[in-house]
């Protein structure tokens, strides 16, 4: 057997040389910088989120003044290089207002979230485990959620007084609902993958299997929920405030300045303009959140570079 020796390459024949490189290659991101640059709606969200906590914490230090100082030689001043926003009819600052009332909003839009997400979360796992009692728990939730949150909360505040307490009581039990169906549904998914059978043919208890197979999926959806959450809680507390259900008129909120400003509204309109373009962007902050969290968190959406 001869071995097939390779032709002879000719002396005078050219070889063309490399090309160079036209474009750069581009560098792949990775860590923190990769994450925001996929997701721009969290950069987003996270940074006029962050902005506002940081207006919220450092308040004093704003060059603010006592935001319930009554006086009334100020009374409803315009905007000016004195008083940034102006004052109101009682002759308080507008602008210290704003910025104290974002320590109410930002204080009730987390801790509804937080609160509704633990008790939904509870009531979502127990439902979808437990036959037996998932017909009853339904029916009660379906009976929630066929009134409107903001109608709901109304009807609670009024068994009550106005404090930020009541208040974050009120919008969290009108909110669990919305949590609990959402995580009954990813319970029951769940709980017919094959992983979850294994685990009961092998003898685990159905506790162990809630908190080391059920639980750590319901993570995902259930932090996105939580964040339209917080959104509508800021929502509805300025609505409660504004139209005297919710905080006490002599705390700052921006529901609460909105509603002091509505009697002014055609002659001095920053009173009520202020306030609501906070509220809008920190809701605006929230919501971008959340829908870069349903980005990053939902393979089936997920962008590559």
């Amino acid at each position: 057997m001869t071995v097939q020796q390779p032709l002879p390459v000719p002396a005078d024949l050219a070889v063309a040389p490399d090309l160079p490189d036209v474009l750069a290659p581009r560098r792949k991101l990775t860590g923190f910088t990769g994450f925001l640059r996929k997701n721009p709606s969290i950069a987003i969200g996270g940074i006029l989120l962050a902005i506002m906590f940081f207006i919220a914490i450092f308040a004093p230090l704003l060059w603010t003044v006592d935001p319930t100082a009554i006086s009334t030689a100020r009374r409803t001043r315009v905007p000016s290089e004195l008083y940034w926003f102006g004052t109101d009819m009682l002759g308080r600052d507008i602008y210290s207002r704003v910025v104290y009332g974002a320590r109410v909003s930002l204080m009730v839009g987390f801790s509804v979230a937080l609160l509704a997400s633990v008790a939904g979360l509870a009531i979502g796992l127990f439902s979808g485990f437990v036959r037996v009692a998932d017909g009853i728990i339904m029916r009660v939730i379906d009976g929630m959620m066929s009134i409107p949150p903001i109608l709901l909360a109304i009807a609670l505040m009024a068994l009550t007084r106005g404090s930020i307490q009541n208040v974050i009581i009120a919008i969290t039990i009108a909110e669990i609902p919305r949590v609990a169906r959402l995580v009954r549904g990813v319970v029951l998914s769940l709980r017919e993958q094959p992983y979850v059978d294994a685990a009961i043919a092998a003898g685990t208890r159905t506790p162990m299997i809630i908190f080391r197979h059920i639980l750590p999926n319901t993570m995902a959806p259930m932090s996105v929920q939580a964040t339209y959450i917080c959104a509508s809680a800021m929502i509805v507390e300025a609505i409660l405030s504004f139209i005297g259900a919710g905080i006490p008129p002599a705390t700052p909120s921006w529901g609460n300045i909105m509603a002091e400003g509505r009697a002014l509204w055609q002659v001095r309109p920053h009173i009520i303009l202020f306030p609501a373009i906070f509220l809008s962007l920190t809701v605006l902050a929230v919501n971008l959140l959340g829908d870069g969290l349903r980005d990053a968190l939902d393979p089936r959406m997920a962008k590559s570079l």
